[in-house]
């Protein structure tokens, strides 16, 4: 539905009974208590409500009451009353009159109160959701037109608790975006607003609050049997008159049928000749530059259409023109899959968009793998993660798709190793865990069939032995960290406890029977845990450092995490990696540092582990960086005297990063996750908040703090004008491959991940506005100039840091 659609639906056409909830009564009954109990005081009234249909003043149907309550303030019936009448018998004067009584008054009079409200506002909507009716204290609810006991309080009696509770009924129904942080602490305020309120009010009202029922769409006022084509009565006043369309949301038969006949057949062959215009030519080109996330208009498919045949020589325009086929119609599909195979081959870039859930066809997405399959292992490994998420956009659990992936592991250990832990990852998620399991059992039953001497001689049980024995490993880290955490004590202490276990009862971890390749990097084979060289970081969840032998004589360090969701991470990352290649690419190295991570379940994980420090413990330590970096490459005739090769490292690292974490939106960037490397590279950790989240206020548009800009001489040396060189150059560079980028994420839909998975659709589209693609890269250049400048000279930031590390100190 388009955003200037209105889609409703009409009274008239619902043939369903009038349907209300009855919830609670609201504020303290006045009448003196007839009986009291004697254990608590209180008084036992017996309430129930008496509900009535009015239409134009007059009953209509018999009451409907509801059971006797007694549980004492707040009465809470939260009942189900469904009435004879359905909606398609209403008018638009309909009332429901409420009147509750108590009928534990022994005199008599048990009338508490009551109150009417019209079923239709004054635009002739049904009204939906939450009510809250004010009682006429001792009167009986009045159905006549106009009431005497109208339970909407009239305007110059609304306060701030009336205010609140409109705006609470229209986020109830979906009117306000629901933004979880700010919702928890609004609901908080509110309910203290109302809690200091009922103390004050000297006043206190009885209220019934009442659900009325909720449909897909609005409901409009509308007769039955009414003429659409009267003509309207002609007003003497100046009043605005709603007339309402009843053709809205509906196909135009015109429109439609010249639609079909465009499309036709038959059309083929005069569309076979056709060429565009000067315009039309202009008009096609500005398509075929749309990023992959935008939506084609009616217009702009039927150009893309009409001239299918004089675009087959145009790669670029295959995706653009598989968007704008009518998929359902049976002769277009075939036409538009018989062009698919005569068309110029696409980029592997552009097949990732085909594998996007936008589209279903099978021909379509078994085209794209096709095209896939031409990618290199290396390449492949950068695009392995989505493709294994795309698994849940096919028709089948045995997928073309699944087939190719299962298949190149089978020449390539890492990419099964990776492979395999993706989907096991995956088999947690109830919605797709047949379709995983069918893809890990397609892994396992391949692998095992493999004959010796394929693999360095090793058979396929072997292979696949090795990469279970990794989640053996993990499995018994788990258990080391549940011992671990159980001890009393200060971190000393645990990694005590933690060295004492790798020596003694799991000793079998310091020399393993057989190497195991590492998760994090199956080509190389791990053959035990050195306990001397282990540690624990000093942290709530307490993450193990961990040295690994190797089996050629060396050691690898990682770092475990157990209780700490890995996955958006583990994405971050792999979005470095790639960058740092397309970047590579394009001859400019800017010394990043890809760490690897690897998510080997839904709350556990691996990460490399890089000799640094963050840039807090060295501004404590040091005074600066320049003096840290003296530290290791002291140079007296070089700049700030440290060598030129390590000060263009730091500016390097520097530049990339500030690009990278602005386009992928990264938050709660503080110097506590920015470390330093001893070689000069610069590189940030913990990716907790993406795409533009961020726990802290007014966060600026990248992390670069004035000791970063001081490192490089100031603001008007001559390698800040560097850093501000690479950072351009770099930003142009990614934007060339923001296609890619945005494809990759749009695979990521429907994935788990904390900050994709809330709102994907806009997740993805403020991914594309950091690229500002309407910008040639003169102007993105002093685009991102500015965005320098602001990052600078953001006052803001610089005193949340400095709350932040008042917060470590006492911490």
């Amino acid at each position: 539905m388009g955003g200037n659609e209105f889609r409703f639906f009409l009274s008239c056409d619902i043939n369903l009974p009038v349907t209300f909830r009855i919830e609670r009564l609201e504020g303290c009954l006045p009448n003196p208590p007839a009986e009291i109990d004697s254990l608590t005081g209180n008084r036992n009234a017996e309430i129930f409500v008496e509900c009535t249909l009015h239409i134009d003043g007059a009953p209509f149907g018999l009451s409907t009451k509801t059971r006797l309550e007694a549980s004492g303030c707040p009465y809470c019936w939260n009942e189900l009353i469904t009435l004879s009448a359905k909606y398609r018998d209403l008018t638009s004067r309909a009332q429901l009159a409420f009147t509750v009584w108590d009928v534990s008054c022994g005199n008599g009079n048990g009338l508490v109160g009551g109150a009417t409200v019209f079923l239709f506002n004054r635009k002739k909507q049904l009204k939906t959701g939450r009510q809250k009716l004010r009682l006429w204290p001792g009167k009986e609810a009045d159905g006549a037109i106009p009431t005497t006991t109208p339970g909407k309080v009239a305007k110059h009696e609304r306060g701030e608790i009336e205010r609140l509770e409109r705006l609470v009924n229209k986020y109830e129904r979906g009117q306000i975006q629901q933004i979880d942080w700010l919702d928890r602490l609004t609901f908080k305020t509110v309910d203290k607003i109302k809690e200091r309120e009922s103390i004050t009010s000297e006043n206190s009202h009885l209220s019934l609050v009442v659900n009325f029922c909720s449909f897909e769409h609005r409901v409009v006022f509308q007769e039955s049997g009414a003429n659409f084509f009267a003509p309207s009565p002609v007003s003497s006043t100046n009043e605005l008159v709603t007339v309402w369309d009843p053709e809205v949301g509906r196909t135009n038969p015109s429109e439609h049928k010249q639609l079909k006949l465009a499309r036709s057949l038959t059309r083929g062959i005069i569309d076979r000749d056709l060429r565009p215009s000067v315009i039309e030519r202009r008009s096609i080109h500005g398509i075929l530059k749309y990023p992959p996330t935008r939506a084609l208009t009616g217009d702009e498919r039927q150009l893309l259409w009409k001239f299918r045949f004089s675009l087959m020589s145009e790669k670029k325009a295959l995706t653009k023109f598989l968007r704008c086929v009518e998929w359902s119609d049976v002769q277009e599909a075939k036409q538009a899959i018989d062009l698919m195979g005569k068309w110029e081959t696409i980029d592997v870039t552009d097949a990732l968009e085909l594998l996007s859930p936008v589209f279903e066809s099978e021909e379509v997405r078994a085209y794209a793998v096709s095209v896939v399959e031409r990618a290199d292992d290396e390449e492949l490994k950068c695009y392995l993660l989505q493709l294994v998420q795309a698994l849940r956009f096919e028709r089948s659990d045995k997928s073309r798709l699944s087939h190719f992936l299962v298949q190149r592991s089978l020449s390539n250990i890492e990419i099964a190793s990776f492979l395999r832990w993706y989907v096991a990852v995956e088999l947690h998620d109830p919605a797709y865990a047949k379709r995983y399991y069918c893809t890990y059992d397609m892994l396992e039953d391949s692998m095992m069939r493999l004959e010796a001497g394929v693999n360095q001689d090793e058979d396929g049980f072997k292979l696949w032995q090795s990469l279970v024995r990794q989640t053996e490993l993990t499995a018994q880290l788990c258990s080391i960290m549940r011992d671990v955490r159980n001890v009393r004590g200060g971190t000393q202490k645990k990694i005590e406890k933690l060295r004492q276990l790798l020596s003694g009862l799991l000793s079998e971890l310091t020399y393993f029977d057989e190497p195991i390749r590492s998760p994090l990097a199956p080509g190389i084979l791990i053959t035990g845990i050195v306990p001397t060289e282990s540690s624990i970081f000093k942290s709530a969840l307490h993450p193990l450092r961990l040295t690994f032998r190797t089996a050629s004589g060396g050691t690898c360090k990682v770092i475990f995490k157990k209780g700490d969701d890995l996955r958006q991470d583990q994405l971050v990352i792999q979005m470095v990696s790639l960058m740092d290649r397309l970047l590579k690419l394009e001859n400019l190295d800017l010394h990043l540092t890809p760490y690897k991570v690897l998510a080997t379940g839904q709350d556990e994980g691996m990460l490399e582990f890089i000799p640094s420090s963050s840039l807090a413990q060295i501004l404590s330590e040091h005074r600066s960086i320049v003096s840290y970096l003296q530290r290791f490459h002291p140079d007296e005739d070089g700049p700030f005297g440290i060598t030129a090769q390590c000060l263009e490292t730091f500016i390097k690292s520097c530049a990339g990063y500030s690009v990278i974490t602005y386009i992928l939106g990264i938050g709660d960037r503080h110097l506590d996750n920015l470390l330093l490397r001893d070689d000069g590279r610069l590189f940030h950790v913990d990716f907790a908040f993406i795409l533009g989240r961020d726990p802290k206020p007014f966060p600026p548009p990248m992390k670069l703090c004035k000791e970063m800009v001081e490192a490089m001489g100031g603001a008007e040396s001559q390698y800040y004008t560097r850093f501000k060189s690479y950072c351009c150059e770099a930003y142009n560079i990614l934007r060339k491959s923001s296609n890619l980028i945005l494809n990759l994420f749009h695979l990521m839909a429907g994935s788990n991940i904390p900050d994709i998975a809330s709102d994907p659709e806009k997740g993805i589209l403020k991914l594309q506005e950091k690229f500002r693609l309407d910008l040639d890269d003169e102007d993105a250049i002093h685009f991102f100039q500015d965005l320098i400048t602001d990052s600078v000279s953001a006052l803001f930031p610089q005193m949340v840091e400095t709350i932040h590390r008042w917060a470590q100190y006492w911490r």
